[in-house]
């Protein structure tokens, strides 16, 4: 029942979930290039995480679905980040900080997937209701950005690794608050089949292959942005209010989500927002010295983000029994740091060779092959919320 749905703690931990997220895609690379590294050294760098990704949910997943301890995994992921993270402050030579990457990145990314079936679980038959929840994470993300880029115009970026420190310690006092829920089972689940099963049915494999796409085709955004208008002659405050204005787009998104759901299908959904980005990349690779221009592909992060992320969910929750719940988000944020990755790596050495222009034309390529696969080959989910 909606009273007691614990709507603030749920959305407490989305905030500081995504006050990270805030302060490491604008920032990372930035803090990278102050320490003196190359265009390629930091797409190596920002990869990482994202390669860790790819392993650390569905490990993560697995236990999770096993064990049904989400909420316990949850908890462990936030300490060990925050106690891996620290250890930034032994050295920052590339050896170190690629470990440093690689170790934070293994419990982090354990975390949301988890909680994530817990959130659903919490709200059950008020499924509709996740991006009202969901958007007090961009609410975080944008108080973090924007703060962030106002501070470093004011202090050195060698207090970066301090501000990180903060945040997780924030995620580990709101993992602390959160009640513990299972997802519901049906009394038809052993008829459906195990996983592999599930992820068998007709669709399923072609959504995770655009998912997959679709964050490789941010590689360059989540990379080199902050560079690239910096280069273009934009101060870090008025950068930091760009990303918070995408993400102030996908506010507004998430709040009109679900009458968006009932009215359009999942395909229709993750088809807008592919072609969106399409359109975004060109535009932010070849037009973002215009301001008008640069504040509408910003404004387009509603679609490249919020309205994709939200159907995805969607999907996935519809797709999966409870007893799979897991690892069907784990597999969804795997795929996306499957895609985060390789667009990280393939923009780390586009950049410098070939050019902003060429790099994001080629991230508009695989939004648009990601499109082709939805077309083609998507179907509704079928099974029963």
């Amino acid at each position: 029942m909606t009273s007691v749905l614990p709507y603030w703690r749920l959305s407490g931990f989305y905030f500081s979930y995504f006050a990270l997220l805030g302060a490491t895609a604008p920032f990372l690379a930035l803090y990278f290039h102050h320490l003196g590294f190359s265009a390629a050294r930091i797409g190596e760098l920002v990869a990482i995480p994202m390669l860790m990704r790819c392993v650390a949910p569905n490990l993560w997943g697995w236990l999770g679905d096993v064990t049904g301890r989400r909420l316990l995994i949850v908890r462990l992921g936030a300490l060990c980040t925050l106690v891996s993270f620290a250890s930034i402050f032994y050295r920052q030579d590339y050896a170190w900080l690629a470990l440093v990457m690689a170790l934070h990145a293994f419990f982090w990314h354990a975390v949301l997937p988890q909680f994530e079936v817990i959130t659903l679980a919490h709200l059950r038959e008020q499924a509709a209701r996740y991006s009202q929840i969901r958007l007090w994470g961009s609410i975080g993300f944008i108080c973090t950005v924007v703060g962030l880029g106002a501070l470093f115009e004011r202090l050195s970026l060698d207090a970066y690794p301090w501000a990180l420190i903060g945040i997780m310690l924030a995620i580990v006092l709101s993992s602390l608050w959160i009640p513990n829920a299972q997802p519901q089972v049906h009394a038809d689940e052993t008829a459906r089949g195990g996983f592999l099963q599930q992820l068998r049915r007709p669709g399923v494999l072609a959504f995770y292959a655009a998912v997959a796409l679709m964050l490789l085709s941010h590689g360059p955004y989540y990379t080199f942005i902050t560079l690239h208008l910096e280069s273009l002659g934009y101060s870090r405050t008025q950068i930091g209010w760009l990303w918070a204005l995408g993400v102030l787009a996908e506010i507004l998104l998430f709040l009109v989500m679900a009458r968006l759901l009932a009215r359009f299908s999942v395909r229709q959904v993750l088809l807008a927002s592919l072609l969106l980005a399409v359109l975004r990349w060109l535009l932010l690779g070849n037009l973002a010295a215009h301001w008008p221009v640069l504040l509408l592909a910003q404004v387009m992060h509603a679609a490249t983000f919020g309205s994709f992320h939200a159907a995805a969910i969607h999907f996935v929750r519809h797709s999966f029994a409870a007893r799979q719940q897991g690892q069907g988000q784990a597999l969804y944020a795997a795929l996306s740091g499957v895609g985060g990755a390789l667009g990280a790596l393939y923009a780390g050495y586009s950049w410098s060779s070939l050019g902003p222009a060429w790099t994001f034309a080629l991230a508009s390529l695989a939004a648009l092959l990601a499109a082709a696969i939805i077309a083609r080959r998507l179907r509704e989910p079928e099974l029963a919320p």
